[in-house]
């Protein structure tokens, strides 16, 4: 009697042992960061899903940033995952136009997002919907040895009048006053962002990514105008073209260069070169027209949700999930970002906070030069302004260059 119970009992586990398994779902997952910081971030939220989902199978594949940017295209139309990382902005808006991702406003209006995201949700949004859930964002502007500026008497510039006087005092004591790596060329679209975001707006920013303004057009002409000023008046460490963005902090960490337009995921870079956090300080990019009012730079990170998924039902769970205050506290405390979810807790790192404060004062948030433009004209737009740096006579070569890009591109 007690054997013939035991092995009921045991067939009966073993059958609903089997039904559960059979009843799991796979929900597979692309992420596009192997770094340290942003995988462990990830992982780590994963995890927490999956004890959350019991029955939920997840598949997690993860890719470096070039590679996923060079496959996203190819398995969202042949293999799609469920769920996939990529950029807001108007980087996605060939994939949102193409059909290939999935508007999730359900998502955004039953987790109470459309309040808690509100800054935000603009740069989610394409054509009346919404289409991804953000789960990281960052500050740029400008890094700077508070000691150097201490040493020779400058406060954090406001206007561009400061700044200029200030490279000014900067070269007499033989600081260059920027350091740069444009190797791979995307650290050269920041520092064209900020000059036109503050010479000529948001909207303008938005108009020449989007390929409604030309780049021969006279407000974006003064914008070149003004980073030539840049170069000659203040000037960049030489041979920047054969550093990245990580060789260009040497110069920064041993005082030969005094500032760094760059972001805040640049921090731990300085402190790793021996730099301590007394001697970095952070500062926006100053006012050029005080009647532009002040846009800033913050690339978002987010995750979306492909057309040709096959669980879409769990993917918008987790979509859900890694929107939560709690997830994104911790998440962006570990890659020291900020997180969108307005009830998330933030880091109390000071550069964290200067961040926080920045973006929330600002009056729009642009994605970047390479994630707002279309990836072929940003490719030719940042080799062309690495050409520019390097040789300024060749701006209206350049600008009238791109024009022809666009009239390709954007057709």
């Amino acid at each position: 009697m007690f054997r013939t119970f035991n092995l009921t009992v045991v067939a009966a586990a073993a059958t609903a042992l089997m039904a559960s398994t059979a009843l799991a779902r796979d929900l597979v997952i692309n992420f596009d960061d192997l770094n340290p910081g942003p995988k462990e971030g990830f992982e780590t939220a994963v995890e927490k899903f999956k004890a959350a989902n019991p029955d939920i199978n997840v598949i997690v594949n993860i890719n470096d940033r070039e590679a996923h940017k060079t496959a996203i295209r190819n398995f969202l139309t042949a293999d799609a995952p469920d769920v996939t990382s990529w950029y807001p902005g108007n980087r996605m808006g060939p994939f949102v136009d193409a059909g290939l991702f999935e508007p999730i406003d359900d998502v955004w209006e039953e987790n109470g997002l459309k309040e808690d995201m509100a800054a935000i949700m603009p740069t989610m949004s394409r054509d009346g919907k919404i289409w991804g859930v953000p789960y990281s964002y960052y500050q740029w502007g400008i890094y700077y040895r508070k000691d150097i500026f201490d040493l020779l008497g400058l406060e954090e510039f406001a206007t561009w009048d400061d700044m200029l006087a200030g490279c000014a005092k900067m070269k007499e004591n033989g600081v260059t006053p920027f350091t740069i790596g444009v190797k791979f060329l995307w650290t050269a679209a920041g520092v064209f962002d900020y000059l036109n975001l503050r010479t000529n707006g948001y909207d303008v920013h938005n108009g020449l990514t989007a390929g409604e303004i030309k780049y021969t057009d006279p407000r974006i002409v003064a914008t070149m105008d003004n980073w030539e000023t840049l170069i000659n008046e203040c000037g960049f460490v030489d041979n920047h073209a054969s550093m990245n963005w990580q060789d260009a902090i040497a110069p920064f960490a041993n005082g030969d260069a005094a500032m760094y337009v760059m972001g805040n995921f640049s921090v731990d870079g300085y402190k790793n070169a021996g730099l301590t956090a007394d001697q970095i300080d952070f500062m926006p990019f100053p006012t050029i027209d005080p009647d532009v009012p002040l846009a800033e730079e913050a690339p978002a990170d987010a995750f979306f949700i492909p057309t040709n998924a096959k669980n879409k039902e769990d993917a918008k769970k987790f979509l859900a999930f890694i929107a939560q205050p709690d997830i994104q506290t911790e998440w962006n405390k570990t890659i020291g970002q900020l997180p969108p979810n307005a009830k998330a807790e933030i880091s109390d790192d000071k550069f964290i906070q200067e961040g926080f404060a920045l973006l929330n004062s600002a009056t729009g948030l642009a994605q970047f030069y390479d994630r707002d433009a279309p990836a072929e004209m940003a490719k030719a737009g940042m080799e062309g302004f690495q050409k520019f740096m390097l040789d300024p006579s060749t701006k209206m070569e350049v600008l009238e260059r791109l024009d022809e890009v666009a009239a390709d591109v954007y057709k």
